[in-house]
């Protein structure tokens, strides 16, 4: 007689350990073409917020050389204070025309004053006061219209109030250029040495010559030689003839 055929064992249960292996190898992050993909674009856009922050940080002041900061930061502060002193001589004018105490009187000198002030400005009058006298000595011709019209843009940053070179005085319209071997200035040849004279803060038009970078190195530079004379008296008698005005006229005042 036969034994029996035992009945076969049921297969065995996953084990805990099993399972959150399954789980792992699920949630592995798999190479796919997408995420690959992905990944290139993550790189490129971190790359370019670092390029774009880089370029931002080395914009502005941080590009100028040390000369050229100390230049503007002078300009900035010369400014400052020639509008600080115009505040004060229009606030002084303003008070006395209120007060009005010889009202009559404060307008007729006021009226004066203005007129004054624009013959300088327009370079019709005369101008005497302290100053500089600057005198460059090009030998080798080699000083261009571009340095002189840099030597007076300095100028009139450090408050320069009237300006001749040569024979020429200095206004709004006055234009530099090369032409025929020599500098012109409005038409007019100039020749070595060439002489400028400025009315102003003396000590303060000395300083913006002679700035790192500025304009005496830049004549320097060119193999030749200037002076900066400062003054307690330059007298300027180059004067400045008006055209008569094609098409502009002034507005007509209201009627009363």
């Amino acid at each position: 007689m036969s034994s029996p055929t035992p009945a076969p064992s049921p297969p065995p249960r996953p084990t805990q350990t099993s399972a959150w292996g399954v789980l792992l190898r699920m949630a592995r992050p798999r190479a796919t073409r997408a995420n690959a993909f992905a990944a290139l674009l993550a790189i490129g856009l971190g790359f370019a917020i670092a390029t774009q922050v880089h370029q931002t940080s080395q914009s502005g002041l941080e590009q100028l050389r040390e000369d050229e900061l100390v230049r503007i930061l002078d300009d900035v502060s010369q400014e400052q204070a020639r509008l600080g002193n115009d505040t004060r001589a229009l606030e002084v004018s303003r008070d006395r025309l209120l007060s009005g105490a010889g009202s009559s009187s404060e307008a007729l000198k006021s009226a004066q004053d203005r007129l004054d002030t624009l013959g300088i400005l327009t370079g019709t009058v005369p101008a005497i006061g302290p100053g500089i006298v600057i005198t460059i000595t090009d030998p080798g011709h080699k000083v261009t219209s571009a340095l002189l019209l840099d030597a007076l843009q300095e100028l009139r940053d450090a408050g320069a109030e009237a300006v001749q070179i040569g024979t020429v005085r200095v206004v709004a319209d006055t234009w530099f250029a090369d032409a025929g071997g020599s500098v012109q200035v409005s038409g007019e040849p100039l020749t070595s040495p060439y002489v400028i004279k400025a009315i102003g803060d003396s000590a303060t038009m000395a300083s913006a010559m002679g700035i790192p970078g500025g304009v005496t190195d830049s004549v320097h530079g060119q193999g030749a030689q200037s002076t900066i004379d400062q003054r307690a008296s330059v007298s300027i008698t180059a004067l400045h003839t008006l055209p008569t005005p094609r098409y502009a006229r002034p507005v007509p005042a209201p009627s009363k």
